[in-house]
């Protein structure tokens, strides 16, 4: 596992990497500046329309105090907003990585695998289906974790832990789904579900830090390509048997 990361690490600055890892941050600060100024906007919104109820309510005296306050509701919102814009970076991150999926496994392939057979493609919209669900997931997860950042650390914990399962999830799927079925890859996730989860804190780390984690989709599906590698040759009559034995439409 040290050893995937630190291949996929050391690639990230390869030259068949640097296309990939340029669309990947630009296309990352693209959807964090359009959810930056939609929620400051609606935001914005909701404190004016709020101070004209308030002032509807209490009367026209209220106007000067009501105007400050929604002032300062407005500047708190927008620190809320930078601040919400890095508990978003993974479900940012998941929908990202379902567009460069193919892209970021072929080069992995060729450059590290180039006597095994390459993956197939997935189709496109496949991959940013699968690329939605989890942001959505993520999203969801984090909402229900919100109000457990009150607590000292205990927060952090849960969306450090939220975060490494959604991201090791979706990204070893979508590697594997280069090489079987959707069952089938859904199955060799669940086999090795500790193993994979332990890889995912890895790329819960690289999540975390700041202006690195542009990069994450890059470092994620990489990642996780090689550790498709090491796992995908065992026993794989057990995975196809747990494939047929999934629940249709089980995540």
């Amino acid at each position: 596992m040290l050893d995937a990361a630190a291949q996929a690490l050391s690639q990230m600055f390869s030259p068949p990497f640097r296309a990939v890892l340029v669309k990947s941050i630009g296309l990352a600060l693209i959807l964090l500046v359009i959810i930056g100024i939609a929620s400051y906007h609606l935001l914005g919104w909701l404190a004016g329309a709020g101070e004209g109820l308030a002032e509807n309510a209490l009367g026209p005296n209220a106007h000067g105090p009501l105007a400050i306050l929604a002032f300062v509701l407005t500047i708190a919102a927008s620190f809320g907003v930078v601040v919400g814009s890095v508990f978003l970076m993974p479900a940012v991150t998941a929908l990202v990585a379902s567009f460069f999926v193919d892209d970021i496994a072929l080069a992995v392939e060729r450059s590290r695998y180039p006597s095994e057979p390459e993956g197939k493609p997935l189709p496109l919209m496949r991959a940013v289906i699968e690329g939605v669900k989890t942001a959505l997931l993520a999203v969801a997860i984090y909402l229900v974790a919100l109000p457990f950042l009150l607590f000292a650390g205990f927060g952090a914990l849960i969306f450090f832990f939220c975060t490494a399962y959604i991201l090791a999830r979706e990204c070893f799927e979508l590697a594997a789904m280069r090489y079987r079925p959707v069952a089938e890859a859904r199955a060799l996730r669940k086999q090795h579900h500790g193993t994979v989860f332990m890889a995912g804190l890895f790329i819960a780390a690289f999540v975390s830090i700041p202006i690195v984690n542009l990069a994450t989709p890059l470092f994620g599906m990489a990642f996780m390509v090689h550790m498709h590698k090491r796992l995908a040759g065992q026993q794989p009559q057990l995975i196809r048997a747990a494939a047929r034995d999934l629940p249709r439409g089980s995540n």
